[in-house]
């Protein structure tokens, strides 16, 4: 579940230090992270409603979708919905392009998302958000709606609280990237404010192979003529 965007830093854009960083790790990362829902009941519960509520047939968004392994998991629903992956990093999309032939991966951005307006059914954006500058929070989540049908659904997860770490060293490669922890009330309202209704939150601790935070998940609903 990698990040589709990144923060404005000093030098070198944020974005393209995002890109560059989760191409250096795409291999690793899907050796160690690429089974991860096994391990997740609540997150594969969240993730299989809002499969359920899109409908038999849907077109579903994995925006920062990583190596595909989300995408896939979607895939093999029994409802088989379409499932396309967006992810920033060349390297995550190959590799998702590689090993899930069931599913379609586009390289993109999240305020610059590679879909029509109102292409897709329901999407999710799972650790993607974290890689967001505080300024881009809005435009990303009004660019996701454009993408989504009136009604259709958004899964979003992200780390609980209100610091940034950036991390240069990540399994043993060299990185430049910054992981934005949020408020779940600052989130719900930017979700509102672009035009969602909120329809579900889970709060939920680490499980035992997971970095020690607190993780939120909301669940939204694309409301038309209701724009703050």
């Amino acid at each position: 579940m990698t990040g589709a965007n990144g923060a404005t830093g000093a030098g070198e854009p944020g974005h393209e230090r995002v890109r560059r960083s989760y191409d250096a790790v795409a291999g690793e990362y899907l050796a160690r992270i690429g089974d991860e829902l096994d391990g997740k009941p609540l997150d594969r519960a969240l993730i299989g409603a809002l499969v359920e509520q899109a409908g038999e047939g849907a077109v579903v968004a994995d925006l920062g979708c990583g190596p595909g392994h989300v995408a896939a998991w979607i895939a093999g629903r029994a409802e088989a919905p379409r499932v396309v992956g967006v992810d920033l990093s060349p390297a995550m999309v190959a590799l998702g392009r590689e090993r899930h032939p069931e599913a379609e991966f586009r390289e993109g951005d999240l305020l610059r998302l590679p879909a029509r307006d109102g292409e897709f059914d329901a999407a999710v954006a799972l650790y993607s958000l974290i890689h967001l500058a505080p300024g881009e929070l809005a435009p990303a989540l009004a660019e996701i709606r454009r993408t989504l049908r009136p009604g259709g659904r958004l899964l979003v997860s992200f780390h609980i609280g209100a610091e940034v770490r950036n991390m240069t060293e990540w399994w043993g490669h060299e990185v430049d990237v910054d992981f934005h922890f949020l408020r779940p009330p600052d989130v719900a309202e930017a979700l509102r404010a672009a035009g969602f209704g909120i329809e579900a939150e889970l709060v939920r601790g680490p499980y035992p192979h997971e970095a020690e935070t607190r993780r939120c998940c909301l669940l939204a609903r694309r409301e038309d003529g209701q724009l703050a």
